[in-house]
């Protein structure tokens, strides 16, 4: 990451492209770092880089970690509304200076990703079989 005043970036950034909250960019640094401390878990070498379907993963675990069932309504007040959104956030970063890519980054890496829903509602919703009674008219 680049030693620029990241809150100027992102006013700069916002100044030129209003499409995306200003929060959104600094869940995205947040999620960056929780993204990279987690690949230093899973392997013995961490190269500093990510790719954008691990950065995916670890936006949606860093979310659902740190907002639980708010993420989608938080997401959505940054109208971020899929991974895509997560890709043109992640290259305004990089186009400002803040992040760094390699000639194989390309925002089709966060093309269709996973559903919304599907990713930051669900985990929260009830399970279905738990809702299944038994002989005596008990919950599971």
């Amino acid at each position: 990451m680049s030693d620029k005043n990241f809150p100027d970036v992102i006013k700069e950034i916002h100044d030129q492209d209003d499409r995306f909250g200003k929060g959104a960019y600094y869940f995205i640094r947040e999620a960056l770092d929780h993204t990279l401390k987690s690949i230093e878990k899973d392997k013995d070498k961490n190269k500093g880089h990510v790719s954008g379907r691990e950065l995916l993963e670890g936006i949606r675990d860093y979310a659902l970690d740190r907002f639980g069932p708010m993420t989608l309504t938080l997401m959505d007040h940054w109208n971020v509304k899929k991974c895509r959104d997560f890709g043109d956030i992640v290259f305004n970063l990089v186009d400002h200076g803040i992040l760094g890519r390699t000639e194989n980054d390309s925002l089709a890496d966060f093309e269709g990703g996973y559903n919304f829903k599907e990713a930051f509602e669900t985990p929260f919703l009830p399970d279905p079989a738990s809702k299944a009674s038994n002989e005596n008219g008990e919950l599971n």
